[in-house]
């Protein structure tokens, strides 16, 4: 039993690792709706629809794989020394004082 370590499971996804995903996926949809409302103008309104389906049900598969993997790499994994993690409980919080306004 000795052998068994204790792990933390830490996630340091923050939104900024994400943002130019958003902002490439949004791209790609307002090209695509722009590629419509040309089609639309056209004549051809079945053509405009089928396009924007057909973008959006293509890219978010690669939008979904380029969030996982993402979130993947952003997992870790630390082991915990019990005896640290003890005597971290045991020690007193620390004192709180209430905020006060500098002048």
């Amino acid at each position: 039993m000795d052998k068994l370590q204790r792990y933390r499971f830490v996630c340091t996804l923050t939104f900024g690792d994400i943002y130019g995903q958003i902002i490439a996926w949004l791209v790609v949809l307002l090209i695509s709706l722009a590629a419509a409302m040309a089609l639309m103008g056209a004549r051809q309104p079945l053509y405009a629809l089928v396009s924007v389906g057909l973008i959006l049900v293509l890219s978010l598969p690669f939008l979904l794989f380029a969030f996982v993997t993402t979130l993947v790499n952003h997992i870790e994994f630390s082991t915990v020394d019990p005896q640290a993690e003890a005597a971290a409980k045991n020690r007193p919080a620390m004192a709180q004082r209430p905020a006060q306004a500098t002048s």
